[in-house]
């Protein structure tokens, strides 16, 4: 007996109940984002004979890519009730969600995923490794840290955000948080409490959010779920702050999305001995628009290419031909009348443009293939900032 028809469509606020007790079904526990986030976002199930089998949300939130907010779609709490899998559904569910979104503007997409091969199979790719780090409370004072003398005080603020926004910026791939984010992470984590943190009379120059939880095997420990330092004397502060908790708590905890994947205080943290690091599953990225990317995205100043490049298609079966220029911080994807120089895969390029190739040789390891002077040009356009998502959807 055939199959029934399966329809994607909008989720109206019955469809999505019904939708939020199967991602409980489907994950193992209830998710929360489903409903914290479903005011905020687009929402899509698959209905087969009037009942819910999959379903996902889809947020517009720009992403900041070379100094600039990108218009991009996150895609969260998508899943497959467990007897529809093996059809592809989450592939077709998935270029939907996406369709609706890319229509509204978003030229690229993120996502969060165990499923990293399938991801990578559909055209996504990781721009960077993913850790949690934790050490004993205690190797935080034998550092010996010299308190720089900065003034801490509890509480988020206006301040705070246009920090954090700057901050953003000198990474490509966080949010341009918006105006929910606050009290969503509220909802996340009743029990974080945020600290800022300034030279004595001076502007805020670093935010951090914290919560003491309990840990299975590891009992009680600080759990640092957001790190922002403007500078080095500000990231000691707040190492020594942390280490002010060893007499009732064993363990500094960073979350996966708190310190970049080349933590800027590594040397520090390392100095210590102790320090232990859990990789996670990493976040995936795909342009939607290769032109519009180009054109939005901020570029160096001092960059001045023109490169000639050829783009596999999605489906391996052609290449298209471009003319990457990039001249005083603009850039441009122009259609090119002549095969390139250099030829890359999309996932590649994706790679290449959110600065996850840090060298000529990890470029050419990765199957970039062009001789080493036009690599590096093509490099240098992007490797200014590295790739790091601060925030877990």
């Amino acid at each position: 007996m055939a199959a029934s028809t399966v329809s994607i469509m909008e989720a109206d606020d019955e469809l999505w109940n019904e939708y939020d007790l199967l991602a409980t079904r489907a994950f193992g526990q209830p998710v929360q984002d489903v409903r914290l986030l479903g005011a905020h976002a687009d929402r899509r199930v698959a209905v087969r004979d009037g009942r819910v089998i999959a379903g996902g949300l889809g947020l517009l939130v720009p992403q900041y890519f070379g100094g600039q907010a990108v218009p991009a779609a996150s895609m969260g709490c998508g899943c497959v009730a467990v007897e529809e899998r093996g059809d592809r559904l989450a592939d077709k569910l998935l270029t939907e969600r996406l369709r609706v979104l890319q229509d509204q503007g978003a030229v690229l997409a993120t996502l969060w995923t165990a499923s990293n091969g399938y991801a990578r199979r559909m055209g996504w790719e990781a721009p960077a490794q993913v850790y949690s780090y934790s050490l004993p409370t205690d190797a935080l004072t034998r550092l010996r840290f010299d308190d720089p003398g900065f003034e801490i005080t509890q509480g988020a603020g206006e301040q705070l955000h246009r920090l954090q926004d700057d901050l953003a910026r000198q990474w490509n791939g966080p949010w341009q948080r918006p105006a929910w984010w606050q009290d969503w992470q509220q909802h996340q984590h009743p029990d974080v409490t945020t600290y800022r943190f300034n030279p004595p009379g001076g502007e805020v120059t670093g935010s951090l959010s914290v919560a003491v939880e309990n840990h299975p095997s590891q009992g009680r420990q600080v759990s640092v779920y957001d790190m922002w330092a403007a500078d080095h004397r500000t990231g000691i502060a707040m190492l020594a702050f942390l280490g002010r908790y060893n007499s009732r708590v064993s363990t500094v905890a960073f979350q996966r999305t708190a310190l970049p994947p080349a933590p800027l205080l590594a040397n520090l943290l390392y100095r210590g001995g102790d320090l232990s690091a859990r990789s996670w599953h990493p976040w995936m990225l795909r342009i939607l628009d290769l032109r519009r990317a180009v054109e939005l995205r901020g570029w160096p100043a001092d960059i001045d290419l023109v490169l000639p490049l050829s783009v596999v298609t999605d489906d391996a079966t052609a290449t298209e031909q471009y003319t990457l220029r990039i001249r005083a911080g603009h850039g441009e994807l122009a259609p090119g009348t002549r095969e390139g120089h250099l030829t890359l895969t999309r996932r590649q390029f994706t790679l290449w443009y959110a600065g996850g190739y840090r060298s000529t040789a990890a470029a050419t390891l990765a199957g970039v293939n062009a001789d080493p002077d036009t690599v590096a040009r093509l490099l240098a356009a992007t490797a200014e900032r590295e790739p790091w998502l601060a925030d877990y959807f």
